[in-house]
């Protein structure tokens, strides 16, 4: 047996160092050097022995185009979830589910455990942060107390194993996998050796048993799974949980899917009686947006196969001596900073020394370069005071030359807009002059949008 050794491991990125330091020189992040213990080389193989004979498997072939139907996914009982995985959960997935603390992804799931169950499903729900009466509690809060899901609190790898090769289950959920420890390392609960291999294990278990594995992530202040990145390399599938405690609305956000659409999105609203799919996303974010106020646009979104509209509002604050201040929720800040230095060389806007704020309310999250139009018709209008005419919409992005370039799925988004009753679409040239009724006005620069406001330069 190979002598045990230690290593200095980031617990960020996952990068071994054979002394401690206090900066990790693989990723750049600060104190986060944890001392380790390597039993074995990396992959958890041993290294033979001199002259020793090693066994080794044969490995069979299989063609690449087969006769038989790929098994049929089994339903989590919540429409909107539905869509995320989608059409389902697949059999042999190992799906991970990231989002903030006290977002939402434990009742998410126990709520999902619950409807399989009561579908006939086979659910497991293992916690290893609270205790069996503390998810019973919850049960009976979110009213699904009745449902035969078998419950077990436990963080010993091991012992997990051995009870669901007893148990048989056809889904199972781990809340969380930053909790679970295994015996073959002697790192900590939670630590980058840790979670990558508790992961693999469980993972290895869903493609040899059928069973669907569903892990819950702990994420950091950046808003990334904790742990090391290959965690998302080793699932099928990697869903986000986004949202703002203040509001009560919620987003399951699709980045990595195996077996289904990677852009799509689940829209929940946070109630009583845990969540429920909202039945018009677009409606509820831009519930309140119909006032003519200057400072405020609609953007219309494409998430997957589904439009989605959501307001974006900007406040230009006075000019001032100092460092201007930019604040950005819901968007990605350096966009911002692009889209304010294409106003100031291609239009004569100058944002230079006044402050900026930018917000997508409701929660959302804007992440596609088609919102590129609506963030600058909000500065814009800000910035001028001067509104836009009511009932507008608009989507497009903008280049550093000034140019709007045009973006996919021109028509759906209309037709969302035509349906919640927007009259007016500012989007790049080229799209039709009307749809469903609804004006569309075709803009090559980014002064085009300038224009209609009225302003030049300021």
């Amino acid at each position: 047996m190979a002598k045990p050794t230690t290593a200095y491991v980031c617990q960020s990125c996952g990068a071994a160092h054979a002394k401690w330091s206090g900066r990790c020189e693989a990723c750049g992040a600060w104190n986060s050097l944890v001392e380790e213990s390597i039993a074995s080389p990396p992959g958890g193989l041993e290294a033979p022995k001199s002259g020793a004979k090693t066994r080794t498997g044969t490995v069979e072939f299989a063609p690449l185009d087969s006769a038989d139907p790929p098994p049929p996914r089994i339903s989590t009982g919540i429409p909107e979830l539905d869509r995320v995985f989608g059409g389902g959960i697949a059999r042999s997935s190992a799906v991970l589910v990231g989002g903030d603390p006290g977002i939402g992804k434990s009742t998410l799931l126990l709520q999902a455990a619950a409807a399989m169950g009561k579908a006939g499903v086979k659910a497991v729900y293992i916690s290893g942060e609270e205790a069996i009466s503390q998810i019973q509690g919850r049960a009976r809060r979110l009213g699904v107390s009745n449902s035969p899901v078998q419950l077990a609190a436990e963080t010993d790898l091991r012992s997990i194993l051995k009870a669901l090769k007893a148990a048989a289950p056809e889904v199972i959920v781990i809340d969380s996998v930053q909790t679970l420890w295994s015996d073959s390392l002697e790192a900590a609960p939670g630590s980058v050796g840790q979670v990558r291999a508790c992961a693999q294990e469980l993972t290895r278990f869903a493609k040899k048993t059928g069973a669907a594995v569903i892990l819950v992530g702990h994420v950091t202040k950046d808003g990334q799974i904790a742990g090391p990145r290959v965690l998302e390399h080793m699932v099928d599938a990697v869903f986000y949980f986004e949202g703002e405690r203040g509001h009560q609305f919620r987003i399951l956000r699709s980045v990595k899917n195996r077996f289904g659409p990677t852009d799509e999105i689940g829209v929940f609203e946070m109630g009583e009686l845990g969540l429920t799919a909202a039945r018009d996303p677009s409606a509820m974010f831009l519930a309140g947006a119909d006032t003519e106020t200057s400072g405020r646009a609609v953007f219309a979104a494409m998430e997957g196969s589904r439009p989605v509209l959501a307001e974006v509002q900007a406040l230009a604050g006075p000019e001032a001596a100092g460092n201007p201040r930019r604040s950005i929720v819901g968007w990605d800040s350096a966009r911002l900073a692009m889209l304010l230095a294409v106003f100031d060389a291609r239009c004569g806007l100058r944002f230079g020394m006044r402050d900026v704020y930018l917000s997508v309310s409701g929660g959302y999250r804007i992440t596609e370069p088609a919102g590129d139009l609506a963030a600058a018709a909000a500065a814009a209008s800000a910035l001028l005071d001067r509104p836009f005419p009511k009932g507008a919409v608009f989507f497009g992005e903008v280049a550093l030359s000034g140019a709007i370039r045009p973006v996919g799925r021109l028509e759906p988004r209309l037709r969302e807009a035509a349906r919640l009753g927007f009259t007016t679409a500012f989007v790049p040239a080229g799209a039709p002059e009307t749809v469903d009724g609804m004006t569309v006005h075709g803009l090559s620069r980014l002064q085009d949008l300038v224009d209609v406001l009225g302003g030049g330069s300021e």
